[in-house]
């Protein structure tokens, strides 16, 4: 009897198909469990925020704060004027969500701003450096066109939870 190389190839994938039948069959895979919902923290001494987001989320060790701009939290209004009491009304705002959590500027590992006029740049930098302290987190700083009601500044910041 003679048997072609095909046959034998097919007899091969026969048994090796009947082979992996014969296994027991794998664990199913199991569903991962969900992740706990993430930790809003919101202040009377910020903002209230003004559209669909949070003044801060807590997640994963880290407080990722939304960026304030320079709004009254009683009134909502914009504080008018030079930029030195818009720069300390975005650090009120950003320390009482802060303080919301437990954390101080010693926290903060990175701060971007956002500023629309290059001249305002050297007095927002000695106000950040008056209200930083010590802390020398990681900064971006970024001129744009505008900002929400007509801001001059609008600053962000994550920080390190220790608890």
């Amino acid at each position: 009897m003679k048997t072609s190389s095909f046959s034998l190839l097919a007899l091969a994938a026969f048994l090796a198909a009947g082979s992996a039948l014969a296994q027991p069959a794998a664990n199913p895979p199991t569903a991962k469990p969900a992740a706990p919902p993430l930790r809003v923290v919101t202040t009377d001494g910020a903002p209230k925020a003004s559209g669909p987001y949070s003044q801060a989320i807590v997640e994963g060790g880290f407080l990722f704060a939304a960026g304030q701009i320079s709004r009254d939290p009683k009134t909502g209004a914009v504080l008018p004027g030079p930029i030195e009491p818009a720069v300390e009304r975005v650090f009120d705002s950003l320390e009482a969500v802060l303080k919301a959590e437990g954390l101080g500027w010693a926290d903060v590992v990175k701060t971007t701003v956002y500023m629309t006029k290059g001249e305002d740049f050297a007095a927002m930098n000695a106000v950040y450096a008056k209200r930083m302290g010590d802390g020398r987190p990681a900064r971006t700083t970024v001129f744009v066109a505008g900002l929400p009601g007509g801001a001059p500044i609008e600053m962000d910041l994550i920080a390190r939870v220790r608890r």
